[in-house]
Formats: structure tokens, C-alpha cells, sequence
């Protein structure tokens, strides 16, 4: 399927001047093997693919001298493949599983730079023993990879006009025909269900698949549930999962700021805060934290003890919390349609290389994300319908007076007083903003 990121990783395959291997994060199933082994098919004459979770006898080959020309020579010998410059891609797949291979990369940056080495893991951020091996820091070039944004669906689903059409009105600020709006907003809501997982949008793109799309999405959250098992340390897998269980509740608080009371009474940052950040560093929850001040750098004003954590896939949200379409669109459900919206947008906006931020006065008015665009700090409304009157807007303009003001919400593009409209379907296209 149709990837943005692959563009990147033609940049830097086409780099002629101090190229480092490419190391690609991103959570389990987001589509990283996927990448790379298309890049390896569409632009390179040999592929090696090393997979270090899967053969072990490799991983005893890396126990040694990891310098640049004995790797290269070892795995020439083992896959029975030339490396040649230009021509071969190395690629280091599951490499959380060999530090020693991490480690590597840092020769090939030093010794063999006219080599082509990608490499990727699952939970590197939690995985890696950095007492016994250190980080290449400064070796590697680093990537994070997510799972497909809407655009990228609709590309899957055979939707290019749709989505070349939402780009045009975005860019020109023009209302969408209303069949199109109906069309775009009902893929929202498909999206909201299915999610960016690779895997659970194709079975739902494909006629009579093997494993349907509601399964799939089940088991990439049982995996999720696993992997704190796997890579946690001891004693901590229990307390991770207890903060990833509470997610849903939190959510669905009309405060959304994360509690420790909500995982059990009692709880404190002191005894979950490690949990959270593995949750945070595994790609699995994305973290939105309170801003004090509409000022520049938002980065600066952050009230640390204060944020929110949302899921970083749609699909796995609609699992946790056993949604369907028909289910959101209920009358019952209007509350979690507005929890769905948030996710939403927060996961698009990460995926457009936002860092989450949250505005609140006093804990009376809230903004539910604040951006950066050029020099401008835009406070972000999210709103699941029509119905788009909120007094925190107001508040924050009054106080900041930024140059505009963003809503998302299921109307369709316009600009009122000073607030920009932006249908939740067209939130990709902020990333020409």
C-alpha cells in the first residue's frame, strides 16, 4: 500500500554525502518491514534482510568483531548475496532483539558510509540494555515510522479523487459539495473503527479475507499486551498493563488530564510513572501535555505533572473499547464520538510531526491542542459534530490574541471570525500549514 514515508526513504537512499544507516522506529505493525523490503524490490539490485527475532544463529555471529568489513564479509558468506554499494540494502529488521547489531551501525557510519543499511525494531525505546551496549548516538539517522494517517487509507481504498478533492478545498478554503462532505465524513467514521494498522486496512479493502479486519485489530492489542510481558522489567509488567487499562476511563472523564486514582485507589506518579513513560516510549499511547501559557516555546510553559495519554491507533481504540460503526454513530454514543474525535486528531497531529500540547486556565477553560505554525502558537478546537459553540475558545483568544484559530469538527471548511473550520476528514492536509 501507498506510503508518505517511503519518499523519505528515498531521500535518503539517494544520498551521495555522509550517509549514516537509517534506523526506523515505530510500534509493532505499523507497516516497517513492509517499507523497507519495497524500498529493497523497487530500488536496489540485491536485498539482504536479516531478521535478528527469527534466526538466532545470526544474532551469535554479532557476539564478536562488529566492525564494518567482518559484518559485511559474514553476511556475504551466510545469505549467499553480494553487498555491493549502491547496488545491496542491508536491512537489520527486529534489531531491539542484537544490541551488538545496534552497535554496529555506528562502524558503518565511521568505516563503510558507502554502504546502505536500514534498520528497524519493535519497541526499541524499551527493549534496549544500554548498561551493556551503548546507542550510536550520533551514527544513525533516525526515522519514526506511524500507523497510515486518513489519506493514506483513502489511497488504500481506491479514494485519490476523494482525497486530491478534500487537499484542493483545504488549500483553497472552499466548502466541500455536500456529497463529498457526506462521503469524506462517513470514511472518517469507517476510519475511526478500522484504524492506520496496515493489516487491519487491508482485510478491510480485500474481498474474503483470511482474517477480518475486527480480528486483526484484536490481536495486534493482544500482541501490545504480550510485549509488556516481553520486554518490561520484572515486576513493572504488571503495573504498565494497569495503566493501559485505565486508558479507556481516563477518556471518557470529561477531564480528560490523566489520573492516578483511575488505575486504582491510591496510586501515585511515584509508583506508575515509569509504567507510563514505557507506554509512551513503545509507541502505544501518545502523550498530550498541559501548557500554562499561549506563548512561544511551548515547550517552555509545560506543567509537567499535568497531560493526557491517548491511544496512537484508532483501530486499537475501537478494540479496547469494542465499537463499532452503527455503535458510534448511535444516539447512545455521542459522548465517545467526541472522545473518538480527540483521539483522532491527536494521532494525526503526531503523525504530522506535532509534539501534543494542551491548553487550561485555572480549571475553567480548556484548549485541547495548541500547534505550532512559523511563529504563531494556534490553539486547535476538537469537536465531534455540528455543534461547534465552546466559551474555552473564546477564552484563549481573548487572552493570547493568536493570529487565527482552528476548530475541527464534522462542519464542513469556513472561516468565522477569525476561526478557521476544518472537517475532521481534511486534518492531513495541516501539514501544509
Amino acid at each position: 500500500m501507498r506510503r508518505k514515508i517511503f519518499s523519505k526513504l528515498l531521500n535518503w537512499k539517494n544520498t551521495t554525502s555522509d550517509r549514516m544507516p537509517l534506523l526506523l522506529y515505530g510500534a509493532r505493525q505499523v507497516g516497517k518491514t513492509y517499507m523497507m523490503k519495497a524500498l529493497g524490490t523497487e530500488c536496489f539490485k540485491y536485498t539482504i534482510y536479516i531478521n535478528f527475532e527469527a534466526d538466532e544463529k545470526i544474532r551469535e555471529f554479532f557476539q564478536t568483531d562488529i566492525h564494518a568489513d567482518t559484518i559485511i564479509n559474514i553476511i556475504e558468506k551466510y545469505y549467499h548475496l553480494p553487498v555491493i554499494p549502491a547496488e545491496t540494502l542491508i536491512i537489520f529488521d527486529e534489531i531491539q532483539m542484537c544490541e551488538r547489531a545496534l552497535t554496529s551501525l555506528k562502524y558503518f557510519t565511521e568505516e563503510a558510509p558507502e554502504y546502505h543499511v536500514l534498520a528497524a525494531g519493535s519497541l526499541l525505546g524499551v527493549a534496549l540494555n544500554r548498561e551493556n551496549f551503548s546507542f550510536p548516538v550520533g551514527k544513525v539517522q533516525m526515522l519514526t515510522m506511524y500507523p497510515m494517517d486518513f489519506e493514506e487509507y483513502l489511497w488504500a481504498k481506491g479514494k485519490d479523487l476523494l482525497a486530491d478533492t478534500i487537499r484542493e478545498n483545504f488549500k483553497a478554503n472552499r466548502q466541500m459539495p455536500e456529497a463529498l462532505h457526506h462521503e469524506a465524513m462517513q470514511e472518517y467514521y469507517n476510519y475511526c473503527i478500522i484504524g492506520g494498522m496496515p493489516a487491519a486496512v487491508l482485510a478491510d479493502v480485500v474481498t474474503n479475507p483470511t482474517v477480518n479486519q475486527r480480528e486483526i485489530r484484536q490481536m495486534i492489542l493482544d500482541s501490545y499486551v504480550a510485549d509488556m510481558a516481553k520486554y518490561a522489567l520484572a515486576g513493572e509488567t504488571v503495573k504498565i498493563y494497569a495503566a493501559y487499562d485505565s486508558l479507556p476511563v481516563q477518556l471518557a472523564k470529561d477531564s480528560k488530564k490523566f489520573q492516578y486514582k483511575l488505575i486504582k485507589q491510591g496510586a501515585r506518579a511515584s509508583q506508575y510513572g515509569t509504567s507510563i513513560d514505557w507506554l509512551i516510549k513503545a509507541g502505544i499511547v501518545n502523550k498530550c501535555t498541559k501548557c500554562t501559557q499561549g506563548y512561544l516555546p511551548s515547550s517552555a510553559y509545560q506543567d509537567l505533572t499535568a497531560f493526557k495519554l491517548y491511544y496512537s491507533d484508532m483501530g486499537i481504540l475501537s478494540a479496547r473499547t469494542n465499537m463499532t460503526v452503527d455503535r458510534l454513530l448511535s444516539s447512545e454514543s455521542e459522548h465517545f464520538r467526541g472522545i473518538f474525535a480527540e483521539n483522532y486528531v491527536a494521532c494525526a497531529l503526531k503523525n504530522l510531526g506535532h509534539e501534543l500540547f494542551y491548553w487550561e486556565s485555572d480549571g475553567i477553560s480548556e484548549v485541547d491542542f495548541l500547534i505550532t505554525t512559523g511563529n504563531h502558537v494556534i490553539p486547535v478546537e476538537c469537536k465531534a459534530g455540528e455543534h461547534v459553540k465552546a466559551k474555552s475558545l473564546s477564552v484563549y483568544r481573548e487572552k493570547y490574541k493568536p493570529e487565527y484559530a482552528i476548530r475541527i469538527s464534522g462542519k464542513n471548511f469556513g472561516m468565522v471570525d477569525g476561526i478557521r473550520a476544518i472537517p475532521l476528514y481534511a486534518v492531513f492536509c495541516m501539514d501544509t500549514m
